[in-house]
């Protein structure tokens, strides 16, 4: 029986799906956790949320002492596949110079988690996912999620696979939230915290990028008020200029003018029409559509709500370790 296998729950607790393979030199574990009626995800909205799965992926061994457990938290549009090969588009992994042998996050030294998100769509129960109530797919019923349910969701199955403690939780953006999170909800779990290039609250442009996002989204015929799946159709195109948009915000206005100035895309001039003749809108183009293969519309609603609404002054743990310092000064 596996270090997993022997982590996982209480007795009668149904075990992990899962499947364990190398891509590499890295061992993979691919698996996911479904946790029943008894056992409801608690959100911060007032809902409980049950039955739920998570996806999860594990790379290397757990030592003896479980001290060696590193959780990787994705970005927005991520997910579990951070160091392999992903099952839809079999791109490589998404941070293959970070997570490996030999790397920052040594596979051979550290017992690695990469789950995904409450809410996505890579297998963690979400609005694309079969509502057991009525049998249709949840859409737009699904109930709203926030940063702190995603971190929630990830204790409770790190709780079920035994691991208490994390010698570190990293992640960017998005993921960077969840670390911080992390820390504030779970500082006795917690030995190191390493958030990149995030922030502890969304500013009102912010805001205003994902908000225009969510309206293309929406304002596609095709989305059919969140039940496009009931009626067998997709917003691709509403979901591909949502994607366009957020593409625009993750390169600064002097990387931009870097990476592609007013460079023609494969022609010597201007067509005159609406073509993409400009590089940077066959970069655009090129990200929307591709995004849409990979990405269910509804969750991109959901997980750009939650990452509007955190704010980690407003967590009540980060409140009352901040009012206990100013009472020890």
């Amino acid at each position: 029986m596996n270090t997993i296998e022997k982590a996982a729950g209480p007795s009668g607790a149904p075990g992990p799906d899962s499947e364990e393979f190398e891509e590499g030199g890295i061992g993979v574990r691919r698996a996911s956790m479904t946790f029943g009626p008894d056992e409801p995800l608690a959100l911060d909205s007032g809902v409980n949320l049950s039955p739920f799965t998570i996806a999860y992926e594990t790379y290397g061994a757990l030592n003896a002492d479980r001290s060696n457990v590193v959780l990787i938290c994705h970005a927005l549009t991520g997910d579990q596949y951070a160091a392999s090969s992903h099952p839809l588009t079999c791109k490589p992994g998404w941070w293959p110079h970070m997570v490996g042998p030999g790397r920052p996050i040594d596979t051979n030294r550290f017992f690695v988690v990469c789950q995904n998100v409450i809410g996505g769509c890579q297998g963690t129960t979400g609005p694309k996912d079969i509502d057991p109530a009525t049998g249709r797919p949840y859409g737009l019923s699904f109930p709203v999620i926030t940063i702190g349910d995603m971190v929630r969701a990830q204790a409770m199955l790190l709780d079920r696979l035994g691991i208490r403690d994390l010698f570190c939780v990293i992640g960017g953006s998005m993921g960077g939230m969840q670390v911080l999170q992390w820390a504030a909800a779970y500082p006795e779990r917690v030995f190191s915290a390493i958030p990149i290039a995030t922030a502890a609250r969304h500013s009102a442009q912010n805001i205003a990028f994902h908000e225009v996002g969510r309206q293309a989204i929406m304002a596609d015929p095709e989305w059919k008020q969140g039940a496009y799946l009931s009626q067998g159709t997709t917003p691709g195109k509403g979901l591909a200029v949502a994607r366009m948009a957020a593409h625009i915000t993750y390169l600064s206005e002097a990387a931009l003018h870097r990476k592609f100035g007013r460079n023609l895309q494969d022609r010597e001039s201007i067509t005159y029409g609406f073509d993409a003749d400009f590089q940077i809108e066959s970069y655009l183009r090129h990200q929307g559509s591709t995004f849409v293969d990979r990405f269910d519309a509804n969750s991109y609603l959901y997980i750009t709500r939650a990452m509007d609404y955190f704010d980690l002054r407003a967590t009540g743990s980060f409140r009352r370790r901040t009012i206990a310092r100013s009472c020890m000064r």
